[in-house]
């Protein structure tokens, strides 16, 4: 039988791939995809899948050394998990992922250079914590409420632990920590059941850890959530969990002046007509040194691919030749976390007024964080609060009025019944999203990451993988995003 790699009979191959293609597609009842033997393909140097911040950072690094480029985008934007909700009068606020912060070097730079700036979230005034039953009131710059039986002196000593843990714990290879496989064995929550007494610690690592990884810690592999704190900094400074759960000087410290999704658009606009939207890519098939890309816009040919998306996605196109079964394992070990993001929306920020932060914390669900989420103009004031984990999966299924009412019930537990009046209030469930299935981002369950962590960036020829979750710094967030997009331009450029 010859070999369907050998240049000879390639041209062959390639129109009998798309002819399958298209037929298989058909069948399915995909869209655009009868029509797409017919269309002659578009041609570069290289297609990326996906045009998030990854994606579109890749795009613009190789397009700045000469590549020709084209990135397919599922949807009718571009942003991918960062997405903005327009306020009206020219304010808009973000619905999807927002926070930059210290030693997030790359999306700072990346904002910067395409005249994206920032300012800082209000982080000023008492913030609010009710803990069985009680209200406590803080300073905002703290960042954490003082509990009682002094557990927040156990709460900071655990946060500390879990950081010393995490220096032992590679940034690139985190699968071979020493005793990776006993601390990949256990869930966070097994480490919390084995190192906090009080009850005000449990609750604090609990709420630190639906907060950041919209996850339960029974969901989470102990070794995958240190290698997420180990790699919160950048290359000269330690990653750190009191970094990830913090405003002043930490994740949360800043936002993007008009919204975060304008990195994202600003860069497209760049790109002008390398970006196709509305393209979902169904499948990808090699043939000799060129893969075929086929998409609901057509087939895209080039001798290499970038595939931006989160792991639950990348999983789902259909591969020719198939994935190895390493990579394949890996993605069907690989979900994404559960939140809806709510904002609601008001004249103004009153709550400043009474000296209040806007910052809530409460062990009474469904919103259990609360942020003040104001454009920085002052106006319309805006109460961001996050539905996460199990209570994101319980409150899906549920009316959206019942969860519009329990979401104003905990603003108001917290700021009073005004908060019960708002003038607007705007909800997204992003695991509900077709082309997303989850944020913030993707996490490992127990047993995968010293299974199968060695596929998590690795090549597949000429296809390369990027998204937040292959990320070495910052995994999970805007930055980590634009490091991978970088790192997979690199490894195309290096090839």
């Amino acid at each position: 039988m010859p070999d369907a790699q050998d240049p000879s009979i390639a041209a062959v191959t390639r129109r009998s791939l798309l002819r399958a293609a298209a037929a298989a597609g058909a069948a399915a009842g995909l869209p655009g995809t009868a029509s797409a033997a017919k269309a002659k393909p578009r041609k570069a140097d290289v297609v990326i899948v996906g045009a998030g911040l990854a994606g579109l950072s890749a795009a613009r690094a190789l397009v700045a050394k000469g590549k020709s480029v084209l990135v397919l985008e599922a949807r009718d934007r571009v942003g991918g998990r960062t997405l903005n909700h327009d306020l009206g009068k020219g304010q808009v606020v973000e619905i999807g992922g927002q926070w930059v912060g210290p030693t997030q070097d790359r999306i700072l730079t990346l904002g910067q250079q395409v005249g994206v700036k920032t300012f800082k979230t209000y982080n000023e005034g008492t913030s609010i914590a009710h803990f069985q039953g009680n209200r406590i009131e803080y300073p905002a710059a703290i960042g954490f409420p003082t509990l009682p039986d002094d557990a927040l002196t156990e709460f900071v000593g655990a946060l500390g632990k879990l950081d010393a843990l995490a220096k032992d714990v590679s940034r690139t290879t985190p699968w071979t920590a020493t005793g990776g496989a006993q601390l990949d064995a256990k869930t966070f929550q097994n480490w919390i059941d084995e190192n906090a007494v009080k009850a005000g610690t449990k609750w604090g690592l609990q709420l630190a850890f639906e907060a950041i990884w919209a996850a339960e810690p029974r969901d989470v592999s102990l070794l995958h959530a240190l290698f997420y704190i180990a790699s919160a900094g950048n290359a000269k400074t330690p990653g750190s969990l009191i970094r990830l759960s913090s405003t002043g000087g930490g994740a949360q410290e800043s936002r993007f002046v008009g919204g975060s999704q304008k990195v994202s658009i600003e860069v497209a606009k760049r790109l002008g007509k390398r970006v196709v939207l509305n393209a979902p890519v169904h499948r990808i098939a090699r043939s000799g040194k060129t893969y075929l890309v086929t998409s609901d816009k057509g087939t895209f040919t080039a001798p290499q691919v970038i595939v931006a998306l989160p792991p639950v996605l990348a999983g789902r196109i259909d591969y020719t030749p198939h994935l190895p079964s390493h990579r394949d394992h890996l993605t069907q070990r690989y979900p994404a976390g559960s939140v809806i993001k709510t904002l609601t929306i008001f004249d103004e920020p009153w709550w400043r007024k009474d000296g209040l932060s806007g910052q809530a914390l409460s062990d009474v669900g469904p919103a259990k964080v609360i942020y003040d989420n104001t454009p920085p103009s002052g106006g319309p004031g805006v109460l961001l609060a996050f539905i996460e984990g199990d209570e994101a999966r319980t409150w899906a299924k549920r009316p959206a009025k019942d969860r519009r009412a329990a979401v104003l019930d905990n603003l108001a537990l917290a700021f009073g019944d005004r908060a019960k009046t708002p003038k607007d209030y705007v909800e997204l469930d992003w695991s509900a999203e077709r082309w997303t299935r989850g944020c913030y981002a993707g996490y490992l369950p127990p047993g995968v990451l010293t299974a199968y962590g060695d596929a998590i960036r690795e090549p597949v020829g000429g296809i390369h993988w990027a998204g937040t979750e292959t990320a070495t710094e910052w995994n999970g967030y805007m930055d980590g995003a634009v490091q991978s997009g970088l790192r997979a331009a690199g490894e195309v450029l290096a090839g």
